[in-house]
């Protein structure tokens, strides 16, 4: 099995910049796309938008036009669908869509922004221990869980180029890194990316100012998470950092069989 997720910073936008050449490439089982900025009514009128190369589609949009939101695209139907934590504050803004295919579990998640000021910190913070509390409950229910999406969070000082001139900067403040310590740390979710690759360099967001990218001057931001149980199954985890169309690039988790 293999899954894709990324960051697109709209859906429409990415469309004009050979998206589906690069998503028939891909050749991915489930593609997880964030922050599609789009009503579910608006791309259903847009069939390359809506069934991308016939693969089924499943969305959990904000309802705030132009806005957050997310899409799973995936080769066949889910088994079952689940849109929303059940907490209002969050689910309105299209941040977290479950789908089941057998006793796999694949979530789509757009974690908030911290914001430049960390005016969002507690929201963040909030969203976190709900997300979590979920995916214990998942955990418990004998699923196999894969959590990928943009976390808006870069848990050590490798995941970002340059750490100590970013210490209070949303992404990397002490609390949204201390939940991530506990979280992989001491609840045992596995960073699948990290079961693979240990060193620096490997960044999945960069500014679009101007030679940053080409730099390498990026933080990464986007993950696949699983719980400890599943962590056997993880074949590889790579960046995708040649693909454009976004300040995010894709990230792809494959499975053995």
């Amino acid at each position: 099995m293999k899954m894709v997720s990324w960051n697109v910073n709209g859906l429409r936008a990415v469309h004009k910049k050979d998206f589906l050449k690069w998503f028939g490439s891909e050749k991915a089982d489930v593609v997880c796309l964030q922050e599609i900025k789009i009503s579910e009514e608006m791309a259903r009128e847009d069939e390359a938008l809506a069934h991308p190369l016939s693969y089924a589609s499943s969305w959990h949009c904000a309802e705030k036009a132009g806005y957050s939101g997310l899409v799973i695209y995936s080769k066949k139907e889910p088994d079952d669908l689940r849109p929303g934590l059940g907490v209002l504050d969050i689910d309105r803004e299209g941040r977290w869509l479950e789908a089941d295919f057998g006793r796999v579990t694949v979530i789509n998640s757009y974690f908030p922004n911290s914001q430049r000021d960390h005016a969002r910190l507690p929201y963040k913070l909030a969203f976190c221990k709900s997300a979590q509390l979920r995916l214990e409950a998942l955990r418990a229910q004998g699923r196999e869980v894969y959590l990928c999406g943009d976390f808006n969070i870069a848990h050590t000082e490798i995941d970002l180029k340059n750490p100590k001139t970013n210490l209070k900067n949303a992404g990397f403040l002490p609390e949204e890194r201390a939940w991530m310590d506990q979280f992989l740390n001491q609840a045992g979710w596995v960073d699948a990316f990290r079961s693979f690759e240990k060193g620096p360099g490997h960044y999945t967001w960069w500014s679009y100012r101007p030679g940053v990218r080409e730099k390498n001057i990026g933080w990464r931001l986007d993950y696949f998470v699983t719980n400890p149980e599943m962590k056997d199954r993880l074949k590889a985890t790579v960046h995708r950092p040649e693909v454009m169309g976004s300040d995010h690039c894709p990230v792809v988790l494959t499975l053995k069989s």
